[in-house]
């Protein structure tokens, strides 16, 4: 097979590549066969710009290379990356062509080792699940105004500062008791432990508050250890877990009785806003007052009409007179018709004796008549009697609650168009009132009202 011959070109048909061109083709040459590289690398150099970028070189013991994350990738990671960490990327390369520097972009990034250590997470959570240590049935309440909070987390750390501010802002009457331990570390879980066994044995708060701050998976670990979860299921008081950000989810999580989203958020759930409390207090001390104003008017007004319907004591005598008048003419006419009555049967008797003579049934009918007259004016005579007793009887009674017995010891009552007066309110200078004594009224007219501990009336 025969090679075609290949002429030089003559100087001037060769084609000359600018830098530009140059670095334009190799840029195209590296996206196009550099995407998605997957690359394990040490951070150094690193620096978070103002704009959000994130800059940074990866190396190994012999070689290193320029990344770039832009902000719009790196925001939804939970690790922030720091010099001399090991982490694992996806990246694209690529050419800054104003300097010839080849450099990655990364799409995503994570320390190394953390794909294993969330593939143990996964499959703890379905230990712990099959176990029946995150059902629901199994959740302790959580008290709504607990007295004493119990937090169990370091000292010295953002998340408790950040859970006492809002509790003091909130309700400062809620007291903390606060069970000191590490909560980073590979051993930090054995002191997590002792805490929350101490808190029980203790026994000295109604809730207990599992918190830390946000960290990258290695950072939170010691929440997601086995020996962790079954102390938070066995722990006798009811358990918050407010582990790092509101993205981060742990194992303690899902065990206790209720997840918070962050420290400050598990504050709030734990403590009453003290405003609230007030206004509240306000609203029902107002409806109290409302209520008890209303329920006086409403008696006030029945007693109002218990007044009108009263039968005044002298009324009633009146009436029971009337009565006793009635009875007395009916007695009247009564006994004059049983006198009419035997006067008949004696003039009938008395024609019976003219017509037989017998001088015995004359004397017989005599006595008999007599015996009853007797009987009937004994009859009439207890009868009148037992009716004046009771007349009497009711008449003491009835003088007993009037109120002109309550006259006749000084008191007085003061009418205005014959209606009672009971405030200073009721009258105004110039009106015409009764006042009603013992033996009589006293007509007068108001000159001045005013009001005083006891409500005056200056009259003339």
């Amino acid at each position: 097979m025969l090679k075609p011959v290949l002429k030089p070109q003559k100087p001037s048909e060769r084609r000359y590549l600018s830098i530009t061109e140059l670095n334009r083709k190799v840029k195209r040459l590296l996206e196009e066969q550099g995407s998605n590289l997957m690359i394990s690398g040490e951070i150094s150099n690193f620096v978070a710009a103002a704009s959000g970028h994130w800059y940074f070189t990866l190396k190994d013991e012999q070689a290193q290379v320029k990344c770039t994350m832009w902000r719009g990738r790196n925001q939804t990671l939970k690790v922030r990356p720091e010099n001399g960490m090991q982490v694992n990327v996806r990246a694209k390369m690529t050419l800054y062509e104003a300097r010839g520097d080849y450099q990655l972009n990364i799409d995503f990034l994570e320390p190394a080792g953390a794909g294993n250590l969330q593939a143990q997470f996964d499959q703890l959570k379905e230990k712990l699940a099959h176990a029946g240590l995150f059902d629901a049935s199994k959740k302790r309440p959580i008290p709504q105004q607990p007295r004493r909070v119990g937090i169990i987390t370091s000292p010295s750390g953002a998340a408790i500062r950040d859970v006492i501010t809002v509790m003091r802002r909130r309700f400062p009457l809620t007291e903390i008791i606060i069970y000191p331990c590490q909560v980073q570390g590979r051993q930090a879980h054995v002191g997590i432990i002792e805490a929350i066994n101490t808190a029980n044995q203790r026994n000295e708060v109604d809730v207990l508050l599992l918190t830390r701050g946000g960290g990258s998976l290695e950072d939170l670990w010691c929440f997601n250890e086995e020996a962790l979860a079954y102390a938070i299921a066995a722990s006798q008081l009811p358990t918050i877990a407010a582990v790092g950000h509101e993205i981060d989810f742990s194992i303690a999580d899902f065990v206790a009785d209720l997840r918070a989203p962050t420290p400050s958020a598990a504050a709030e759930l734990l403590t009453p806003d003290a405003a609230q409390l007030r206004q509240k207090l306000d609203d029902l001390q107002f409806a109290l007052s409302k209520n008890v104003k209303t329920y006086l008017n409403l008696k006030a007004h029945q007693l109002e009409r218990f007044q009108l319907k009263l039968i005044h004591p002298q009324s009633a005598l009146a009436q029971h007179q009337s009565q006793l008048q009635s009875l007395g003419q009916r007695l009247a006419q009564a006994s004059k018709e049983t006198v009419q009555d035997l006067q008949s049967q004696l003039h009938r008797l008395q024609l019976q004796l003219s017509q037989r003579h017998p001088q015995n049934r004359i004397e017989t009918a005599l006595q008999k008549n007599d015996a009853l007259k007797q009987r009937l004016i004994f009859a009439l005579n207890t009868q009148l009697n037992r009716r004046q007793a009771l007349l009497a009887a009711r008449a003491d009674r009835l003088n007993t609650v009037s109120p002109l017995a309550t006259l006749s010891r000084g008191y007085s009552v003061t009418l205005k168009s014959d209606q009672l007066i009971q405030s200073e309110s009721q009258v105004k200078p110039g009106d015409i009132i009764i006042t009603r004594v013992a033996d009589g009224e006293i007509e007068s007219q108001v000159q001045q009202t005013r009001q005083s501990t006891k409500t005056a009336l200056t009259l003339k």
